[in-house]
């Protein structure tokens, strides 16, 4: 039985070894798979990153978006396998080995070591004759200086985060007998905030990388330099929704900073219609003071939401929630 320090601990010669004998294999057509390798289980965990395994089934697998089609094809193995050995790293399926959870909690809860990890396989797995071809860098980490970013994570609050871990870790034991607290809870911090990643990461694609209040787009302001000048930004909170709210890319908007602020404390909201709607008293001050009307006067704000044509639209019932509890002004004072 492996153990977590052969994840956690794995030396650049180990892990060629191992690739070289990814290599060697040949598709299975039926009867068990080969035991995954560490390389291959750390790969699984890091595609976590960009990919949400429940949202796929036993049908639906081939559905899988990059990276599990390529490392699924790499290894030799179907989809299926791929999201599988994801679910095990989260704790989701009962029959997970411990050892693999334990490695996920650590790893998840230090960015800068995973980032460490998986350049550590790519390197490896270039020095053993595997290409970009057959293994792309789907976290772009192997330009000297790349570092490892999980985007969202000031929109978490630690305190709510943490609470919610302790909550769920309750009901995971249940399933998990073999965990212990400190691994559960750990583990269910970094799902957090790795979902929190994949959410911020969907809605900045999603609205193509610019704010959808005024236009101000990331690319035109320095690319990955300027990340902080786009917001991910929840319509309803975190804290408030339930746990696949947090991961709809319809309960999301990106934003520049000072839209993203107005939008959180209600100074802005959006109708159900897409319509931006700024409250009264903002409204008013833009018209005398030149420094509120830089930002709320119209332009620099939209009438209407910018959104491309194949922008999935925020959700109607996270407008209304926006408007009920957070600019809090009956809808019935405007059309919808």
């Amino acid at each position: 039985m492996p153990e977590a320090r052969e994840y956690l601990d794995l030396r650049q010669r180990e892990a060629r070894d191992q690739w070289i004998l990814v290599k060697e294999r040949s598709p299975i057509v039926k009867g068990r798979q080969v035991d995954f390798l560490p390389v291959e289980t750390l790969l699984c965990l890091t595609a976590s990153l960009l990919v949400n395994h429940r949202r796929y089934g036993g049908s639906t697998s081939h559905k899988a978006e990059e990276p599990v089609p390529a490392l699924a094809r790499l290894f030799c193995r179907p989809n299926s396998s791929v999201l599988a050995k994801m679910a095990n790293l989260d704790g989701s399926r009962p029959n997970g080995a411990r050892y693999e959870v334990e490695v996920a909690a650590q790893l998840l809860a230090a960015p800068e070591r995973l980032a460490s990890t998986y350049r550590l396989i790519l390197s490896a797995a270039r020095s053993a004759g595997i290409d970009e071809l057959s293994l792309p860098d789907f976290l772009g980490l192997e330009i000297v200086g790349a570092g490892l970013e999980l985007l969202g994570q000031e929109k978490l609050d630690r305190a709510d985060v943490e609470a919610a871990a302790q909550e769920a870790s309750a009901n995971w034991l249940k399933r998990r007998p073999d965990l212990e607290d400190r691994v559960t809870e750990k583990l269910l911090v970094s799902v957090a905030r790795i979902g929190q990643h994949r959410f911020a990461t969907d809605v900045l694609r999603n609205h193509g990388f610019r704010c959808v209040f005024c236009g101000m787009a990331l690319t035109a302001a320095g690319g990955k330099r300027a990340r902080r000048m786009l917001v991910a930004s929840h319509i309803k909170p975190w804290k408030a929704s339930l746990p696949k709210e947090r991961l709809d890319v319809q309960n999301g908007l990106a934003a520049c900073p000072t839209h993203d602020v107005a939008f959180d404390t209600g100074l802005v909201t959006v109708n159900v219609d897409h319509r931006i709607r700024v409250s009264p008293k903002l409204e008013d001050a833009a018209r005398t003071d030149p420094a509120i009307a830089a930002a709320f006067g119209r332009p620099p704000l939209a009438e209407n939401l910018l959104v491309a044509e194949d922008t999935v639209l925020p959700g109607r019932r996270y407008l209304l929630w926006h408007h009920e509890h957070v600019y809090r002004e009956p809808l019935t004072t405007h059309r919808e």
